[in-house]
């Protein structure tokens, strides 16, 4: 290949990077088509662009070697946008469909060229060129749109289509697993096309296929737990493995002849599988046999001693590439289009709903996690689990006389114990999770440094102390993580205990003093913990009742995970989940809210019984009282006359803010059907009243009306800033929690004594977040508007409205307002 040649593959490969970025941007919105494209064209570029690259580089050299490398690829996505295609014009897609289908015809003639010396490559370059014009007038269209600011858009151009699924359909779709499906394609395409004879064989030129395909199925993972879908995510993680695994064992064809595949682990990779297909079915029926693929895969490699390079493996293979071809198309249609196509969705849920037995579990983002409450990602806990079976099951395998590399081993202990356990620490760090993502990244760490030491040839023969300080001192960070774990679970506790002895293991190993038969022993019993912990979370997150056993924590902090099972948690950021908890708080229920400061607990004034139970929630100090909030001044405007008019305009001056009034006690208070619950509010000679400058607090009293608030923390202790933090301290004693995340301030508000606000003096309890000048300003302003008359009139007879007539009244207040404009006319 020439040099321009490399260039522009180079180019090439750029572009499918760049193209990764459009896919990503778009699938935010539900748009699987555009997506899908999208991706899948990046794909291939970044495929073929790397084998490119190599020929130019002189490492694949000849045609055949060049032949035998593109053609896999090129056939696999030949399919997948003939899919794409299809699905495309039956969904009346005319741009995305003429573009699918130009390189899909591009790969055809690419391929046909590389067979076929004599063929013309004009065809492909057509087909490509009409992609390049097709994109131009696309391009074109969006800058008209937007430099006209959508005054005019050009025929096919516009993006803002009404969407064909309701929003609870377009909900529950994960766009993502039709690019994990496209995969699973590319890399089947590789092994079937040498069982069929297309290719003539294995080797390195195939490796870019087979690790692009295994890096977009880790973006597929982890953007699988974006869309809180746990089971494909995993699934995906799983698959990825087998990605890398197989590029690895064609890379190592440079070297070995002949590569050791372990029986055992590949037979602990099925089960695995085979578990996963299980939970998998009660979602659906389709995706659940589909697994079953994968099962029979891992069986034919553990059967013959060659694996990959076995024909029984690669007739497996072939089957998953004509398998991923039909999901491919059933999963885009019914993605795409209203009307589905069926695969066997809720027959399980139908079956587990006539028996008392099994009882699912509602699969809902805003009901996720209850402990965690709002988080953009589901949990990772079952991937992390399952790697450590992989890695731990894979160690047992003694090196063969070719030494470290010639044994398939690096690829299950640094892939699966190492990288796929750092994304699970990732994901479970971005929910909260902080031990848990501590422990998985530690593990992930650990398992990658060894997996490269021992089983990627730095090791060698030699032992040493700079490798026992090392170990020494993971032990030692995982020590920490021990007694973190008193306060979690007894089954995270035997986990990272029983990785404390695998350690142990490997510090034996360093420093040449390692039993025979200790770290098989070991790592045999912490691929068992593991795969407990693996089913058990899959179990519990799939069913509701019954529950599998991960035990309480040995040591119990008060209130500690109070309410993970029985309150309800919504992210404050939704109309409908602040509506959720309104209708709690009129039935008598407590809930914990976000402000513009800290969390408080809060109950509907119209319900004496829920101010009450908020009072008793925790033990509350007698010099800290329960205060009032409303929505807006107007919910006082029918105690308007009750109220002193300084004090009110100071009120309308001052809010919506961080700032509470402590005011005098009167029988305006009676208004709010406080009842006997108003013994809880202010003291007996005053009350605190606030407007927080907070949206969700505001839309949930416009719903409840004026809310009975106290502080979210025991007295004595920090505010409570965060959503978990609610849970741990008040336990089961609330009813709901809007959660937030952290609190906008870590400062409570400012309270400003008004009891004596008749005589034109204020003072203050607490400075808080408002600053004391700025307070102290805004009071002088509404006294100045006094002085100058710029008053509330129903105010300024101290005379009975019984003993003045309308008339006089009337002239009274005409002739003070005289009075008033000479003054302003004076200064």
């Amino acid at each position: 290949m020439s040099e321009p040649q490399v260039v522009i593959e180079s180019l090439h490969f750029s572009v499918g990077i760049l193209g990764i970025a459009g896919g990503l941007r778009r699938s935010l919105s539900h748009s699987p088509l555009f997506v899908s494209l999208c991706l899948t064209i990046s794909a291939l570029w970044c495929g073929s662009g790397l084998i490119s690259v190599l020929a130019g580089e002189g490492i694949l050299v000849g045609e055949t070697m060049y032949r035998n490398a593109m053609v896999p690829g090129l056939a696999s996505f030949t399919v997948a946008l003939l899919v794409i295609g299809v699905v495309g014009i039956l969904q009346r897609e005319v741009v995305l469909s003429i573009i699918s289908f130009a390189v899909c015809l591009a790969c055809a003639h690419e391929i046909v060229g590389l067979y076929v010396l004599g063929f013309s490559q004009v065809a492909t370059a057509a087909n490509y060129l009409l992609v390049c014009l097709i994109g131009a007038y696309f391009g074109f269209g969006r800058l008209l749109n937007y430099i006209t600011k959508a005054k005019i858009t050009l025929p096919g151009t516009g993006l803002t289509k009404k969407n064909k699924l309701t929003a609870a359909q377009a909900q529950d779709k994960n766009d993502m697993v039709i690019i994990g499906l496209v995969m699973n394609l590319l890399s089947a395409s590789v092994f079937a096309c040498r069982l069929l004879g297309v290719i003539s064989t294995l080797f390195k030129g195939q490796v870019p296929w087979l690790w692009v395909a295994g890096l977009y199925q880790l973006g597929v993972c982890v953007l699988s737990y974006r869309a809180f879908d746990t089971l494909s995510a995993t699934f995906y993680g799983f698959a990825s493995v087998l990605k890398f695994a197989e590029g690895y064992a064609l890379l190592l064809t440079t070297w070995y002849q002949v590569l050791d595949f372990p029986v055992a682990f590949p037979i602990v990779f099925s089960i695995l599988f085979f578990t996963l297909a299980l939970f998998c079915t009660q979602k659906c029926l389709l995706e659940g046999f589909y697994l079953l693929f994968y099962v029979s895969y891992c069986i034919s490699i553990a059967a013959q001693s060659n694996g990959f390079f076995q024909a029984g493996a690669q007739g497996v293979q072939a089957a998953i590439f004509i398998a991923s071809a039909f999901m491919l198309f059933i999963y885009l249609q019914n993605m795409a289009s209203p009307w589905r196509i069926p695969t066997g969705d809720g027959v399980i849920k139908e079956l587990l709903a006539r028996t008392n037995t099994l009882t699912l579990r509602q699969h809902n983002k805003d009901f996720h996690a209850p402990y965690l409450g709002y988080s953009k990602y589901a949990d990772a806990e079952v991937l992390g689990y399952g790697c450590s079976v992989l890695a731990a099951f894979a160690m047992i395998v003694s090196l063969g006389p070719d030494g470290p590399l010639g044994a398939m081993v690096l690829p299950w202990v640094v892939m699966a114990g190492g990288v796929l356990q750092l994304l699970s620490g990732s994901v479970a760090f971005a929910r909260g999770k902080t031990l848990e993502s501590t422990a998985f990244i530690l593990y992930g760490i650990m398992w990658v440094v060894w997996g490269l030491t021992r089983y990627g040839g730095l090791y060698g023969g030699t032992r040493g102390f700079n490798v026992a300080v090392g170990i020494i001192c993971f032990m030692l960070f995982n020590c920490f993580v021990i007694i973190g774990t008193l306060f979690l679970s007894k089954a995270w506790f035997t986990y990272s205990l029983s990785f404390e002895f695998i350690l142990i293991s490997f510090l034996l190993d360093a420093i040449s003093a390692l039993p025979f038969g200790y770290d098989i022993g070991i790592t045999v019993i912490f691929g068992l913990v593991s795969f407990y912990c693996f089913v058990a979370n899959l179990f519990n997150s799939s069913f509701e009742n019954p529950n599998l056993p991960l035990g309480e924590p040995f040591i119990k902090l008060s209130g500690y995970g109070g309410g993970s099972n029985k309150c309800l948690h919504v992210p404050a950021r939704k109309a409908t989940s602040v509506r959720a908890i309104a209708e709690i708080m009129k039935n008598g229920g407590t809930c914990g809210m976000p402000s513009d400061t800290v969390y408080v607990l809060v109950a509907a004034c119209n319900r004496p019984d829920a101010v009450e139970k908020a009072y008793s929630a925790k033990v509350h100090a007698e010099d800290r009282p329960m205060s009032l909030w409303i929505s807006s001044i107007k919910q006082l405007e029918p105690v308007r006359h009750l109220i002193n008019p300084i004090l009110w305009d100071f009120m309308e001056a001052a809010w919506p803010s961080s700032i509470s009034m402590v005011i005098p006690r009167g029988e305006w208070l009676d208004y709010f059907g406080l009842k006997h619950a108003a013994k809880y509010i202010g003291t007996p000679q005053s009350i605190a009243i606030r407007n927080p400058n907070c949206t969700v607090a505001t839309h949930l009293m416009d719903l409840v009306g004026p809310i009975a608030v106290m502080s979210a923390n025991p007295t004595g202790e920090a505010d409570t800033t965060h959503h978990n933090q609610v849970y741990a301290r008040l336990g089961n004693k609330v009813d709901g929690v809007l959660c937030d995340g952290p609190s906008p301030e870590n400062i409570a508000s400012t309270v400003v004594d008004c009891t004596k606000i008749h005589t034109g003096n204020i003072g203050f309890f607490r400075i808080g977040i408002y600053p004391r000048s700025q307070v102290l300003q805004l009071f002088q302003n509404v006294l100045k508007k006094h002085k100058k008359g710029v008053d509330n009139f129903a105010f300024i007879s101290d005379i009975p409205e019984e003993t003045v007539s309308p008339a006089a009244s009337d002239q009274n207040k005409q002739s003070l307002q005289i009075v008033y404009e000479r003054e302003d006319e004076e200064e």
